[in-house]
């Protein structure tokens, strides 16, 4: 462009707010959003969770009503969190067919048929004792190997309970294609993997260990996720190994502090790209905004514009059905 002041004015095409959303290079749409819902066994009545305000811990039935709220608002999905009123060593509740879990996809498989899509996080932590995403060896370290026959009987559990997308967070080497063998194996070939390919060791997670009551007991999980200091090549053969192994789509997490690696990775594939607004993201600016110190909804839509803008196709958020009514 060789044109130049007083004859390029951008501001032009900025004047007016008809103009501005005519030119939008990023738009945000319901459909792109999961909402992430906490459903915990043994309580009569919704428990809020304290460090992100307006989340709560549901009950079956308030979780109903959340779902019913979010495929009325037009959101794209949910993905369940359960969280067992007994633990164990092992993660008993994963792939108990009378699981909280289990039990909460027959309920809303029952609800909503395909109103919105219904997903699970397959991991452990939330069912383990020591809060681990993994059993453990006697030194107290992870063992992949024989996590990956836990992950692949809970991923079989939730399928035949209704879930519609298997979401692995694990980060074991090898999940998604033991989960795929698993699910192919017993008759739920047609049922997608969205892998949590990127997840980082991240800060960000503290208030999700309150709702999803899965912090761990002893260390912490830096030994599995990825490093936030690590190279960046590290994500991208994350990436391309969860896809030879059958990956459908793929996930990074968090989102907001990790746009780079969301840019790389879309640029990367050919498949849907799911970032992840953790508890953390949420909570701060639900804190900011309570001081005075920000403008919610406007904060609350930059973030999820930058998200898209950096390549996710999908995103999950914890608003997504306050969002999504208000973009209808």
């Amino acid at each position: 462009m060789n044109a130049r002041y007083p004859v390029a004015r951008p501001r032009r095409l900025r004047r007016t707010a008809a103009m501005r959303r005519m030119v939008a290079g990023t738009r945000l749409h319901p459909a792109e959003f999961i909402l992430p819902v906490f459903v915990k066994e043994g309580i009569a009545e919704p428990q809020p969770v304290g460090s992100m305000p307006g989340v709560v811990q549901h009950t079956r039935e308030s979780l109903r009503k959340a779902a019913h709220e979010a495929a009325e608002a037009g959101v794209g999905g949910i993905i369940l969190f359960g969280v067992p009123a007994h633990k164990d060593a092992r993660g008993s509740g994963a792939d108990d067919p009378d699981g909280i879990v289990q039990v909460a996809l027959r309920d809303l498989a029952a609800d909503l048929g395909d109103a919105l899509v219904l997903m699970t996080d397959t991991c452990l932590d939330e069912y383990t004792d020591h809060g681990h995403c993994g059993l453990l060896t006697a030194d107290g370290e992870v063992d992949n190997d024989a996590t990956l026959e836990r992950y692949a009987s809970a991923a079989v559990a939730q399928a035949a309970a209704g879930s519609q997308m298997i979401a692995p967070s694990g980060m074991m080497d090898g999940q998604v294609e033991a989960i795929r063998a698993a699910l192919d194996g017993n008759g739920f070939a047609e049922i997608p993997i969205l892998a949590y390919a990127a997840k980082y060791a991240s800060g960000f997670y503290g208030p999700f260990r309150d709702a999803a009551e899965c912090a761990p007991q002893f260390g912490d999980r830096s030994a599995y996720q990825q490093d936030p200091a690590g190279p960046v090549g590290e994500a991208l053969r994350e990436v391309r190994l969860d896809l030879a192994e059958g990956a459908d789509a793929v996930m990074v997490k968090p989102a907001l502090a990790y746009l780079d690696i969301l840019r790389q990775v879309r640029d990367l594939v050919e498949v849907p790209v799911a970032a992840y607004q953790v508890s953390g993201e949420y909570a701060m600016v639900e804190a900011a905004a309570a001081n005075g110190w920000i403008d919610r909804e406007r904060v609350i839509m930059e973030s999820l514009v930058a998200i898209r803008r950096a390549g996710a196709d999908m995103i999950l958020t914890y608003w997504a059905t306050e969002v999504a009514r208000a973009l209808s």
